[in-house]
């Protein structure tokens, strides 16, 4: 087993009005939602990916398929809760996850500390160790036209008994 390990995760969905906006886990406020099988949540999908990546483990839809009804409109918390159950029966912990959101609106900084603050909870680390940042994409493309969110992620996880 490798000691240290850096996986990255992305994912987009479109925003659709009567969905509710979930992003880091948090329930925010705005006119439409993202639109997805499960809450759609576009940073935890991303933070899971990375997570599952770093440690060589297949990726979001394989453990939670689109076409699986048992996971339509699962939270998103739930999937992330499993997915870093995998990584630390592998015997990994997590080191450290940096990620961006990239929306027009809504901002993303009134909301950081509390998206912080819940992925740290339920992944047991400090939130010192837990980044998200917000960045637009200057009126380009469908995300700059309003019509999508997107997240990048990083995780590092390190081999639990090193």
């Amino acid at each position: 087993m490798s000691l240290s390990r850096v996986g990255i995760g992305y994912d987009i969905h479109r925003l659709k009005k009567g969905r509710p906006l979930w992003l880091g886990g948090i329930h925010i406020p705005f006119e439409k939602g993202l639109d997805g099988h499960s809450d759609a949540d576009a940073l935890l999908h991303a933070i899971i990916d990375a997570l599952l990546g770093a440690a060589a483990l297949p990726d979001i839809g394989h453990y939670f398929p689109p076409s699986d009804p048992a996971f339509k409109d699962l939270a998103s918390l739930t999937m992330l809760a499993k997915a870093a159950g995998e990584v630390q029966r592998l015997g990994y912990r997590i080191v450290n996850i940096d990620s961006v959101v990239i929306a027009e609106a809504p901002k993303i900084a009134p909301y950081r500390e509390a998206m912080r603050k819940t992925i740290a909870r339920l992944l047991g680390i400090p939130v010192s160790d837990v980044q998200v940042k917000g960045k637009t994409n200057e009126g380009l493309g469908d995300i700059g036209q309003g019509h999508a969110i997107a997240a990048h992620a990083v995780v590092s996880l390190h081999a639990a008994h090193s």
